[in-house]
């Protein structure tokens, strides 16, 4: 059966990511690509004509993949409980588990890596993110305002707000947990903060 090249590709986006979320964009060469891949230089530019190339083909990969967990997860909360409060903690508490008893790093967010050194990046790239984050703020906005229009908060937020914060939750844990080395604190942070939408909401529940 003839190969379509796509297990190469993999293996070279695979090699990029890890030395990138390492070493940074600029400090990752392509000379570092390809021998952490164990591939040959010709077999790197069969598929990837610049390292311009290889970083949108990263970031768009990382947020096709973004989007997936979050759809997932949230389908699977929706599919747990009809209460639009109880599908928002679940869903939480789904990331939560996934950051549960990590035996060692993962490697990190290669959206962080990407914004540190936005200005190695062409206009496109960066869309992407910006258009991930959007996205994150409309999904889990729109169940926020499910929620809200059943149980009124006990202060004032938005649901926008209350999206954001997640996002803000997550990265921020990934960068204090790698300073600290410390393995739970991805997950104890998830924790708190779907404690504090509990206690938000829990006037009314």
């Amino acid at each position: 059966m003839p190969r379509d090249g796509t297990a190469t590709r993999e293996k070279i986006l695979d090699a990029a990511e890890g030395l990138i979320l390492g070493n940074g964009f600029v400090g990752t060469s392509v000379e570092m690509v390809i021998e952490d891949a164990g591939l040959t230089k010709g077999a790197f530019f069969h598929h990837f004509e610049s390292k311009a190339q290889l970083a949108r083909a990263l970031v768009d990969r990382y947020a096709d993949r973004d989007r997936e967990h979050l759809e997932t997860f949230m389908a699977r909360a929706e599919k747990l409980s009809r209460d639009p409060l109880q599908q928002l903690l679940i869903f939480v508490g789904l990331y939560e588990e996934m950051f549960e008893g990590l035996g060692d790093w993962t490697p990190g967010c290669l959206f962080a890596s990407y914004v540190y050194e936005s200005k190695q990046f062409d206009a496109g790239v960066n869309e992407v993110i910006r258009d991930s984050f959007r996205m994150w703020r409309e999904r889990l906005g729109s169940k926020f305002r499910e929620v809200m229009e059943q149980y009124p908060p006990r202060a004032p937020v938005t649901p926008e707000d209350l999206a954001d914060m997640f996002t803000g939750v997550f990265e921020g844990a990934f960068i204090m947990g790698r300073s600290l080395d410390d393995l739970d604190l991805i997950a104890r942070h998830l924790r708190h903060y779907k404690t504090y939408i509990d206690l938000l909401f829990a006037a009314s529940s």
